[in-house]
């Protein structure tokens, strides 16, 4: 962790850079900026609480609602009560609450050590936000299921969607319990709902979808070379000096080429924002993940078929800057990684007329395809990276043909 003299002008030139950041104040070393992946800046303070465990608690929003002066004002007088013998990590009677947990315990450690940590404490509060104030102890297997029952009544949730939020729970509370902050985790014992096979329904392109969406690719090339094409002739009219002729480039911009290559290699969104030209090899042919992007946090390969081993040879030699540190998808916009291309998107499925397609729903596709082509399940589960085989057997089912040539094998 960094230690820097904090003064208000540097927090304030602080700038995200798509990974998190602590930042120890060098005046009040028990003073810590936290720097998250979107920019966003919080002010916590370091302590141990009794019996020994080191905490953090959250002091408020840096820089300009709390400055560096009042955050050192408010770590110093943190300190003195936990001096005094306080554990401001429960509430009065000794009690904690899951509120507390969450904000002095579970999220510092989650923001640090999970890519996905500030979406997890976004559902932990929308999900149970009524919960805040409850001691963790009493917060058991009764109340989560008659919570349960109420919110998917209110929200008209599916199951698996309650399932992915109880989920979020127990392993927070489960960590809890693994560093001692709890003795047992008083929710262990809820047992998932029962998801419908239509939950479960991987949702893949039929061939008229797919024929579709790639002639609204083509579309969308051809929208945006002919607005190129008449802001340069308007251009040409008033002497001004005209922008490239996107007629001779083999895209018209970014998201042609990311989408055939989403397609073709079912590489998750934020693996393929984040893929830089070092980690393309165009001779033999694949791509390599770094771990910090892996879902799994392991890294690996993906393979390239001729249709993506083409797009990145055209995209390549249209882009700016190829050098091994460079984004291969950089925003246009400012040049950094890519959060979202979100409107670009739903524009797309709209004049392709594609209806529940979200764009993790690419990766599926891509292994139904490859399932429905006669590809066996192992071979799908290493080339999607998955590190068990019960997530791939959800594409069993596009696979009859395999029990037929298994049983044929004895003729």
């Amino acid at each position: 962790m960094a230690q820097v003299k904090l003064t208000q002008s540097y927090v304030q030139s602080l700038k995200a850079d798509g990974k998190p950041h602590w930042i120890r104040d060098a005046v009040e070393n028990k003073l810590v900026l936290y720097l998250g992946k979107s920019g966003a800046k919080t002010w916590y303070v370091d302590y141990t609480r009794p019996g020994g465990k080191r905490a953090s608690h959250k002091i408020g929003p840096a820089p300009d609602i709390i400055t560096v002066a009042m955050a050192r004002d408010a770590a110093r007088e943190f300190l003195a009560r936990v001096a005094l013998g306080e554990d401001p990590g429960k509430r009065k009677g000794g009690v904690l609450t899951l509120g507390a947990f969450l904000r002095d315990y579970y999220a510092p450690w989650v923001l640090e050590n999970r890519r996905a940590g500030k979406w997890i404490l976004d559902v932990l509060h929308h999900a149970f936000g009524s919960l805040m104030e409850s001691a963790i102890e009493s917060i058991g297997t009764l109340q989560l299921e008659q919570w349960r029952t109420r919110y998917r009544r209110e929200q008209n949730q599916k199951a698996a969607t309650m399932n992915r939020k109880t989920g979020a729970l127990k392993a927070a509370l489960n960590w809890g319990v693994k560093h001692k902050l709890l003795e047992v985790n008083p929710i262990s014992g809820l047992e998932p709902l029962k998801e419908d096979d239509s939950e479960k329904k991987v949702r893949y392109l039929s061939e008229d979808e797919r024929a579709r969406l790639l002639a609204a690719l083509d579309a969308r090339e051809a929208r945006i070379r002919s607005e190129r094409a008449r802001y340069n002739q308007w251009l040409e009219e008033r002497g001004n000096p005209l922008l490239p002729d996107l007629n001779e480039t083999p895209f018209a911009d970014y998201f042609k080429p990311m989408i055939l290559l989403a397609l073709n290699t079912g590489i998750r969104r934020n693996a393929l924002f984040s893929l830089v030209w070092g980690d393309v090899d165009l001779r033999r042919k694949f791509l390599l993940l770094r771990a910090a992007t892996a879902k799994s946090g392991k890294g690996g390969y993906v393979n390239l078929n001729r249709t993506a081993l083409e797009v990145l040879e055209g995209w390549k030699k249209q882009s700016p800057d190829t050098s091994p540190a460079a984004l291969v998808f950089p925003s246009p916009k400012n040049g950094q990684k890519m959060d979202n291309c979100g409107s670009a998107w739903e524009r797309l499925l709209k004049d392709a007329e594609i209806k529940n397609f979200r764009w993790h729903d690419m990766r599926h596709d891509f292994a139904s395809r490859l399932v429905m082509a006669g590809v066996d399940l192992n071979t799908v589960r290493e080339l999607l990276g998955h590190s068990d085989l019960k997530m791939t057997l959800r594409y069993a089912h596009l696979a009859p043909e395999a029990k037929q040539r298994a049983v044929e094998k004895l003729d």
